[in-house]
């Protein structure tokens, strides 16, 4: 609101009759004269009292204006260090940042970018820092798109809580839908860095739903947003074995059954390292890539694997000469070459 020229035609008013008052030729009596000077001066005391007014409400929404652009910048700046949703929590909801956690099922998600180390030791930071910075600034993008909140970067990698710390009914879904942007983003990102003499390797992810602790946790001087439990471990053991299988996603059936409509296929009951049970785990596909003759081929064969068909073997051996490439195919054709049988799958490793 700008003041300063809303009161012209007043202050043209009050000069004029200043004017006319003091005007010798004019034939008013005294007593009339008297009167108009004090009806002048109560316009003229209305007329600054007003004008005050106008002027403190010009610094209030100028004040206002300010403020509001400050927390606005300080929410940006919040984001860029945490998740926009959990900003978003610290910023409006006050008592947010009081220490504490509750216990709730949520969905974590786990990503690695494979053999990242290798290629520090190779190249020159002024290669790396724009390489990683890109890279990571693409996958938090996606991950936000999604509803997912950044829990920890270490590294290349990525630890995201779906659920926490607003509530998501649709948690695993959209998981399962980060995942899967992830996957097509980060092969297409490796592909072009190889073209460009980088050989970045593949992104792994690991998807798992449980019960875990989350909340704040720390002191008076550090907090820090977090989740524990078995299923955060879970999630991060299920990206780790996807270089042993071949496979750039692995998701658990606890996820999976979550999902209603789920396109995938079957790899295996999984015996995770420290793991006393088994889970069973199935790898996400795309709805092209789950039409095609080739995944049909494996879930043939594997259904014979699950029930020990000896015949499995031959099935698994015609899937990979038939319909070229497939890393889980071949891993269980060489168990089944080595004498394993079954679905049952013991990692020792991470």
């Amino acid at each position: 609101m700008q003041s300063d020229n809303l009161f012209a035609k007043e202050e043209k008013v009050i000069a004029d009759a200043k004017a006319l008052l003091s005007d010798s030729g004019d034939k008013r009596s005294q007593e009339e004269r008297s009167g108009f000077e004090k009806l002048l001066k109560e316009y003229r005391k209305l007329f600054k009292t007003t004008r005050r007014l106008m002027l403190l409400s010009d610094r209030n929404e100028q004040e206002l204006l300010r403020l509001r652009i400050e927390a606005e910048k300080a929410k940006e700046t919040l984001s860029r260090y945490f998740s926009p949703n959990l900003a978003k929590e610290l910023t409006e909801n006050p008592g947010f940042e009081n220490l504490g956690g509750e216990r709730r099922e949520l969905t974590f998600l786990s990503t690695d970018l494979a053999d990242f180390t290798e290629i520090v030791e190779k190249f020159e930071p002024s290669v790396i820092v724009p390489l990683l910075n890109d890279y990571l600034d693409s996958m938090t993008e996606i991950v936000y798109r999604h509803g997912g909140t950044t829990d920890k970067i270490v590294g290349d990698a990525l630890h995201v809580i779906f659920g926490a710390p607003a509530n998501l009914a649709d948690q695993a879904e959209r998981a399962l839908a980060c995942a899967l942007e992830i996957d097509k983003f980060s092969e297409e990102f490796r592909e072009q860095r190889i073209t460009e003499g980088l050989p970045l390797g593949v992104t792994r992810i690991g998807l798992h739903s449980g019960p875990a602790t989350v909340g704040n946790f720390g002191g008076k001087l550090f907090f820090n947003y977090t989740a524990y439990g078995d299923a955060v471990n879970t999630a991060a053991r299920l990206e780790s074995v996807n270089r042993h299988l071949g496979t750039r996603i692995c998701a658990s059936a606890a996820l999976v059954e979550k999902v209603p409509n789920f396109i995938g296929r079957p790899v295996g009951t999984l015996y995770l390292k420290g793991k006393a049970l088994g889970l069973d785990v199935f790898e996400p596909l795309t709805v092209a890539k789950a039409q095609s003759p080739a995944i049909g081929a494996y879930c043939a064969a594997f259904e014979k694997l699950k029930i020990n068909d000896p015949t499995a073997k031959q099935d698994f051996a015609a899937v990979v000469a038939h319909h070229g490439e497939d890393p889980l195919a071949i891993y269980h054709l060489v168990r089944l070459l080595a004498g394993e049988n079954g679905v049952a799958i013991s990692f020792r490793e991470k």
